[in-house]
C-alpha cells in the first residue's frame, strides 16, 4: 500500500522531481564514464608505463570528492521538493498515518527516484564511455586497433557506492523533516513564504562599490605580482602571502558586490522612471532585489566556483597545448644526456669540508668526452648511431671574477625591451646568460641538418628554445643592435632575429634553453669562461630497434659510478671530481610522457569543470524554482488585476536570466584576468593554440548550463500557470 502510494506520488510530482532526477542521472553518467579510464587506456592502445594505474587512482579519489559535492547538491535539491510537499505530508498525518509510515513513503519515493537515476545514468554512462574511447585516444595521440564493447565492474562499483551514499544522506534529511517538524508547521507551510526584503539603498551602494573596488584592486595586484610560481626561493613566502591576500580580496569583494547589488540596482532603476514604471518592471525589480538579498552569498559562491571551473579547464588545456607545441622543437635527438660541471662556488665550499680532503673537487679545464665515457661502458655508437654530437655550454663568468659579463637585465635595459612576466626571478637574471662556441654550434647545426652560421670576429647571436615570448624578447634585443662588451672588445648582433628551431641542446618537455649567446671561439677562450654543462645528442640509425636501444640506455642509467644516472659523479683520470651526470632521456620516452601528461591534465580538468558547472546550474535552478513557488500568490494577484500572462512569463524570464547569467559573468571576468597571468606564464615555454579544443568544451559546458536555465524557466511557467489556474477555479 505504501509503495503504491509512493509510486503515485512520484508520478504526480514528476515535475518537481525532474531537476533532482536529471542532476543525479548526469552525475551517475559522468562518474561511470570517467571511471572506465582503465579500460579506455587499454582499448586506445596507450602503452605509457603506469598510466592506467595513475589515472584510475586519481579519478577514483576525485570521484569521491565530486560525489560529496553532488551529495550536498542533492540535499539542497531535495529541500525544494520537501518544501513544496510539506502540507501533503501533514495531511497524511491528519488522516491517521504515523510519522513512521510517512517516513517510509518518503524513503520509497527517494529510492524510486534514485533507482531511476541510477538506471538512466548507467545506460547513458555505458554509451558515453564507448564514445570516450575515441576522445581518450585523441588526447593521448594513439590509434585504436581493437575496439570492442565493454562494461567496467569497478566503475559500476564506485558509481553505485557514491549513489548509495548520496541516497542515505538525502533520506536522513528527509526523515528529519517528518520527525522534527510539528504538524501545524507542515499544514501551514503553503501560507508561509519568503518575505520581500530590501536593504538601505545608500548602504547597499556603498557595500557594492567597496566590493567592486576590492575586486579591481585584486585584479591589479594579480596582474602586477603574477603567480607565486615565478618567485625565487627566498621570496616565495612573501609572494605566497601576497597571493593569499589577493585571493582573499577578490573573494570578499565578490561577496560584498553581490550583497549590495540588489539595493543599488533597485535605486538606480527607480531614478529611471520611464523604465521603472513600464509594464511589470517595478514588480520584476522588487522580486529580483528580494531574491538577490536572500541568495547573495550563494551567488558569490557560485561565481567563485564557476571561476574555478572555467580557469581550471582553460588553464589545463593551455598547458597541454603548450607542451604539444614545444615537444618536437625541444627533442632534437633520439637520445640525449647531460654532464653538469662544478663551479667555483662549489669547489671553494668543499675545500673547507672533510669531504674535500677525501675527494678532490675541481673545475674542468676542458670538456668531458661523453661519447668516450659511454663507449667505455659498452655503448657501440658505430653500430647504433648515424649521428653523435656533443654541445659544450660555458658560463659567462670570466676567469678570476665572480660576476657574469653578460646579463639579461643589462641587455633589456639598453635595448629598451620589456621583460616578459615571470622572468624577473629566473636564473639568467642573476647568474648571467651562458655562452656556446661558434664551432660547437655549427657542429650542432650540422647534426640537426641546418645551414651553418657565419659570424665575424666582432659579432654574436642568441639562441633559445622556449617559445614565442622569449623569441620576441631576444629578437627585440638583436634588432635594436644591442652590443656586448667583453674584455674591451665590442660585439654587435650578427642577425636581427634568432632561429626558433635551432636552440634545443638536449631533450626536454618544454624547453631548457632560456637564452644562450653564440660567440666566436677566440672570444670564449680569451675570456676564460668556465664550462657549465655538456649535452650529448644521439640519433639512431634508420631501421634500428629503437625500443631495444632505449632499454640499453635505460639500463645504463643506474645510480652508481659505473652508470650515467642522475647525480652519478664524473671523474678525471687523476681521480678528481669535475661534476655529475644530469638527466638522460630518449625521444620516445619524452613523447610518451608528454602525451600521457597532456591526456591526464585534460581528463582531470574536463571532469572537474563539467561537474562543477552542472552543480552550479542545478543550485541556481533549485533556488529559482523554490522562489517561484513562494511568489505564486503574488503572481495570482497580478493575474486577477488583469496582467497579461505573456508579461508575467517575461518577468519570470528576466529574473531568472539575471540570476543565472550574472554569477557566470562575474566568474568569467575573474577567469579572464587570471588567465591573462597564467597564459603569459605558459607562453614562456612555447606558443599554443587552444581555440578549437577549449571552444568545444566551453560550448558543452554552456549547453549544460543553458539547458538548466531553459528547463528551470519551463518548470517555472508551469508552476505559475498552475497557481493562476487554481485561483481561477476557486
Amino acid at each position: 500500500m505504501l509503495c503504491k502510494l509512493a509510486w503515485g506520488n512520484v508520478r504526480r510530482a514528476s515535475r518537481d522531481y525532474l531537476i533532482y532526477l536529471l542532476t543525479l542521472a548526469l552525475g551517475v553518467t559522468v562518474f561511470y564514464a570517467f571511471n572506465t579510464i582503465s579500460l579506455q587506456v587499454d582499448i586506445a592502445g596507450i602503452k605509457t608505463a603506469g598510466m592506467r594505474e595513475i589515472m584510475s587512482e586519481l579519478l577514483s579519489r576525485l570521484t569521491i570528492f565530486l560525489a560529496a559535492v553532488m551529495g550536498f547538491l542533492m540535499v539542497y535539491a531535495n529541500n525544494f521538493i520537501m518544501k513544496r510537499r510539506k502540507r501533503e505530508f501533514g495531511l497524511y498525518q491528519v488522516l491517521g498515518m504515523t510519522r513512521g509510515q510517512v517516513a517510509r513513503i518518503m524513503a520509497y519515493e527517494t529510492l524510486i527516484v534514485s533507482g531511476a537515476a541510477l538506471v538512466l545514468g548507467i545506460i547513458c554512462g555505458i554509451a558515453l564511455s564507448q564514445l570516450m574511447v575515441f576522445f581518450t585516444a585523441s588526447l593521448f595521440k594513439t590509434q585504436i586497433s581493437n575496439f570492442h564493447f565493454f562494461i567496467s565492474p569497478s566503475a559500476l562499483f564506485i558509481t553505485i557506492g557514491c549513489l548509495v551514499a548520496i541516497f542515505v544522506v538525502t533520506l536522513l534529511f528527509n526523515l528529519r523533516v517528518v520527525v522534527r517538524v510539528k504538524l501545524v508547521d507542515l499544514m501551514g507551510a503553503e501560507r508561509r513564504h519568503e518575505s520581500i526584503k530590501t536593504r538601505n539603498p545608500l548602504l547597499s551602494g556603498i557595500i557594492c562599490l567597496i566590493g567592486l573596488a576590492l575586486i579591481i584592486w585584486a585584479y591589479c595586484r594579480l596582474l602586477h605580482d603574477g603567480l607565486p610560481l615565478t618567485a625565487s626561493n627566498d621570496q616565495l613566502d612573501f609572494a605566497m602571502r601576497r597571493f593569499g591576500i589577493t585571493t582573499l580580496m577578490v573573494t570578499v569583494g565578490t561577496a560584498a558586490f553581490f550583497f549590495g547589488l540588489s539595493g543599488l540596482l533597485l535605486k538606480l532603476l527607480q531614478t529611471m522612471r520611464k523604465v521603472y514604471w513600464r509594464g511589470l518592471n517595478m514588480f520584476t525589480m522588487r522580486q529580483l532585489a528580494a531574491k538577490i538579498n536572500t541568495i547573495s552569498m550563494s551567488m558569490a559562491i557560485i561565481a567563485m566556483i564557476l571561476f574555478f571551473a572555467i580557469t581550471s579547464v582553460t588553464c589545463g588545456m593551455s598547458i597541454a597545448s603548450a607542451m604539444n607545441a614545444s615537444l618536437l622543437r625541444c627533442t632534437p635527438a633520439d637520445f640525449s644526456c647531460n654532464v653538469m660541471y662544478n663551479n667555483s662556488e662549489f669547489t671553494e665550499f668543499v675545500k673547507s669540508s672533510e669531504d674535500g680532503e677525501i675527494t678532490k673537487y675541481v673545475m674542468p679545464s676542458e670538456p668531458y668526452d661523453m661519447q668516450a665515457a659511454l663507449e667505455e661502458r659498452g655503448v657501440d655508437f658505430a653500430k647504433i648511431a648515424k649521428g653523435v654530437q656533443q654541445v659544450d655550454i660555458y658560463s659567462s663568468v670570466p676567469a678570476g671574477e665572480e660576476d657574469p659579463s653578460i646579463l639579461l637585465d643589462d641587455l633589456i635595459r639598453r635595448s629598451k625591451t620589456t621583460l616578459p612576466a615571470g622572468m624577473d626571478e629566473t636564473t639568467v637574471m642573476y647568474q648571467g646568460i651562458p655562452v656556446v662556441k661558434l664551432s660547437d654550434y655549427n657542429k650542432y647545426l650540422a647534426f640537426r641538418g641546418f645551414d651553418q652560421l657565419h659570424l665575424a670576429d666582432n659579432q654574436y647571436l642568441i639562441t633559445c628554445d622556449m617559445g614565442d615570448t622569449l623569441d620576441d624578447m631576444f629578437n627585440s634585443i638583436l634588432s635594436a643592435g644591442t652590443t656586448i662588451t667583453l674584455d674591451g672588445k665590442t660585439l654587435v648582433p650578427g642577425a636581427d632575429k634568432i632561429d626558433p628551431q635551432a636552440g634545443a641542446f638536449c631533450n626536454s618537455a618544454m624547453g631548457l634553453n632560456s637564452g644562450t649567446v653564440v660567440l666566436p671561439d677566440a672570444v670564449v677562450d680569451q675570456m676564460g669562461f668556465a664550462l657549465q654543462r655538456s649535452s650529448l645528442l644521439v640519433n639512431y640509425k634508420d631501421g634500428a630497434d629503437f625500443e631495444k636501444i632505449d632499454a640499453e640506455f635505460a639500463d645504463l642509467s643506474s645510480l652508481n659510478d659505473a652508470g650515467i644516472g642522475i647525480g652519478t659523479n664524473v671523474y678525471q683520470n687523476d681521480g678528481s671530481n669535475i661534476g655529475f651526470w644530469g638527466e638522460s632521456i630518449n625521444r620516445n620516452e619524452m613523447i610518451e610522457q608528454t602525451d600521457g601528461m597532456n591526456g591526464m591534465i585534460s581528463y582531470l580538468c574536463i571532469y572537474i569543470g563539467f561537474v562543477l558547472v552542472v552543480a552550479c546550474a542545478a543550485i541556481i535552478s533549485i533556488q529559482q524554482l523554490s522562489s517561484v513557488a513562494d511568489s505564486s500568490k503574488s503572481v495570482r494577484v497580478l493575474s486577477e488585476v488583469g496582467c497579461d500572462r505573456l508579461a508575467i512569463d517575461h518577468s519570470i524570464l528576466l529574473q531568472q536570466a539575471v540570476l543565472f547569467f550574472f554569477p557566470l559573468g562575474v566568474g568569467l571576468a575573474h577567469s579572464l584576468v587570471a588567465l591573462r597571468v597564467i597564459i603569459s606564464l605558459v607562453l614562456l615555454f612555447g606558443g599554443f593554440d587552444i581555440g578549437g579544443t577549449v571552444g568545444l568544451i566551453c560550448t558543452v559546458f554552456l549547453f549544460a548550463y543553458g539547458g538548466y536555465f531553459a528547463l528551470t524557466y519551463g518548470i517555472s511557467k508551469c508552476i505559475v500557470r498552475g497557481a493562476v489556474r487554481v485561483r481561477h477555479t476557486e
